[in-house]
């Protein structure tokens, strides 16, 4: 071995054995005898938001219509609002991209984290029994929970 090489080992053991050291060292208080850390320092309970009450459900907010007519939701709509609720993150693997009805929506955009449980607040439409809205980038997806066919689109319902 060359002397730079058994120079550049023994550099990099002695800082492995220093970050060891260091680690172990987190595990003990600053006295270094072992004792337990006092616990973290807990929050307070907060009671909410004052002077502001969440807006109430319209009237017949989740009554679905009780059969499908797929003439009035076979539509691809620009929306004529946009919500900003938070950052997007797509399923693994999945990049968004501009859906269109009578496509199939994959299975990874109909997890829980994906749902507009409250579609309402964004203007869209009651789903009909066997369908939800989802969520994939800035739009609106109204899916079939049993194929992933899209019924519908509103394109740019989120910023």
């Amino acid at each position: 071995m060359t002397h730079r090489l058994k120079v550049g080992l023994s550099l990099a053991l002695t800082v492995l054995l220093a970050a060891g050291s260091a680690a172990a060292g987190e595990r003990n208080n600053e006295n270094g005898r072992g004792e337990a850390r006092p616990a973290a320092p807990r929050g307070e309970a907060h009671p909410g938001p004052r002077g502001y009450s969440r807006p109430a459900e319209p009237q017949g907010w989740n009554a679905r219509p009780a059969t499908v007519n797929r003439g009035t939701y076979q539509h691809n709509y620009q929306a004529a609002r946009t919500f900003r609720i938070g950052p997007y993150h797509p399923p693994a693997g999945w990049a968004p991209r501009r859906w269109a009805y009578g496509q199939i929506l994959p299975h990874a955009y109909w997890a829980p984290e994906y749902l507009i449980a409250d579609y309402w607040l964004f203007g869209l439409e009651v789903p009909p029994p066997g369908f939800e809205w989802v969520r994939d980038g800035t739009d609106a997806i109204l899916v079939s929970t049993i194929n992933g066919e899209i019924l519908q689109v509103e394109y740019g319902v989120f910023g």
